[in-house]
């Protein structure tokens, strides 16, 4: 399966701050908002990926991450010069994505749960169409919703409804068949003038090929697009770090113990940063297992 990071837009909910940076280059406590959501495509065992990002942010992101080959990954970058909708994502990336399977993640989204790494990997391995990613949410007429019957199968699909069915708010991660390079090509523009990634999942809902997982109780979900969300995030990271004696999205880390580097290239890449903390507890966790 390919991944792609949707990093794009010009993040005008964070003015003045972005007025100069790509939002997803924004720090959420202790590393740049972009390694959550690469953090969770790695999770899903998922080594090739695709950044796409505004044509001025571009450099700053292949200056932080490079090629990705230093944490056993293959990263290529894209760019989306004005945003028209999420599922463009797959026709700007459609050279990337191939005859793949395709996960899409939102650039601003954070995840974090137990054993959330295995329930994206088991996700992985069974795509059938369209599987999407729901969380309980307060007001859901913010969101994108999914209305799920007694059994667990998806009925309805909605956006930002006025009188929600649900308070399951569709979360800014999705995996696709190979197919959806195809519908993103045929859809018309919304009234909005984007391509709308709503529309993409109601047509896999209606062909009876699109399902939604709930995220439980004690996974957390944070879009950081705002000033106070990205106030939220930082916090609620740096007291889980704290807390916990862990490093939640620690690409170096997650490398790791993904197999997709060595014991002692990480420890070589905690090295290198060892005047951090950051750095430090790479370092640490390597040692302490060695």
């Amino acid at each position: 399966m390919k991944g792609i990071i949707l990093a794009g837009g010009h993040g005008t909910r964070l003015h003045p701050v972005t007025l100069g940076m790509s939002k997803q280059m924004l720090p959420v406590y202790d590393k740049p908002m972009i390694y959550y959501p690469l953090s969770v495509l790695m999770l899903a065992g998922i080594t090739d990926i695709q950044i796409i990002s505004a044509p001025q942010d571009r450099a700053s992101f292949q200056r932080l991450l490079g090629d990705g080959s230093r944490i056993g990954l293959n990263l290529s970058y894209a760019e989306q010069d004005e945003p028209r909708g999420l599922a463009e994502a797959f026709l700007i990336s459609s050279r990337h994505i191939g005859d793949d399977p395709v996960a899409l993640v939102l650039g601003d989204n954070i995840f974090h749960g137990p054993g959330f790494g295995d329930l994206l990997r088991q996700q992985v391995r069974d795509v059938d169409g369209c599987v999407l990613f729901g969380y309980r949410v307060h007001d859901p007429e913010r969101y994108g919703v999914g209305e799920l019957d007694a059994r667990g199968r998806l009925l309805s699909l909605e956006e930002k409804p006025a009188r929600p069915r649900s308070n399951l708010a569709v979360t800014g991660l999705y995996l696709y068949d190979n197919d959806v390079v195809d519908i993103a090509k045929n859809l018309r523009p919304s009234e909005r003038g984007e391509l709308e990634i709503t529309d993409v999942n109601r047509i896999y809902l209606d062909r009876g090929r699109a399902r939604l997982v709930p995220l439980g109780r004690g996974f957390v979900w944070l879009d950081a697009g705002t000033h106070d969300a990205l106030t939220a995030a930082g916090q609620y990271v740096q007291i889980l770090e704290h807390r916990q004696g862990v490093r939640i999205a620690c690409i170096e880390e997650i490398a790791w113990r993904m197999g997709f580097i060595d014991q002692e290239t990480c420890h070589r890449l905690g090295a290198e940063l060892a005047s951090s903390p950051y750095g430090r507890y790479i370092v640490d966790v390597v040692t302490a297992d060695a």
